[in-house]
């Protein structure tokens, strides 16, 4: 059995919100179009693995929850879907660019941990989100973090 991983997933506020994510349960998290973080979700992600559900873009930008990878990695269909802004006329069925995951709702934090508070903390300066130029929308967090930021 592999290690339980964390991750930070990135959505904008006003694009899909932690409440979009409440209330939906389970979402596919697709439209990743950056290979490195193609690559944590294609060959990295499990199964269990606990995410860090982020607001960027916002006002402030901040981890908002906690959701649970619950799929294994399969093609992203938007990159098939010649309406979606996603769609990629190089990615093939039979040989995909681009993957997604299912991601399950776990809990919204009670009080949101902004980026700044997390950049002003030393405790973090090592995690990849607090990183000049870090840009990617999946990015691995370890456990102490990931619990830092939970509070358990």
């Amino acid at each position: 059995m592999k290690n339980k991983q964390h991750w930070l997933l990135k959505s904008e506020e006003g694009c899909y919100s932690i409440d979009d994510f409440k209330k939906d349960k389970k979402v596919a998290w697709t439209d990743v179009r950056n290979f490195q973080a193609r690559n944590f979700i294609r060959d990295s992600m499990n199964k269990g693995d606990l995410i860090l559900f982020y607001h960027s873009n916002s006002n402030p930008t901040a981890v908002v929850g906690v959701g649970k990878i619950v799929s294994d990695a399969y093609p992203d269909p938007t990159a098939f879907d010649k309406k979606n802004e996603y769609f990629d006329p190089k990615s093939k069925k039979e040989k995909p660019t681009w993957f997604a995951r299912d991601v399950q709702f776990v809990r919204k934090l009670k009080t949101p941990v902004t980026l700044q508070q997390i950049k002003l903390d030393p405790k973090f300066s090592s995690m990849a989100v607090t990183q000049k130029g870090s840009r990617l929308s999946v990015l691995p967090v370890s456990q102490r973090h990931f619990e830092l930021i939970v509070g358990k």
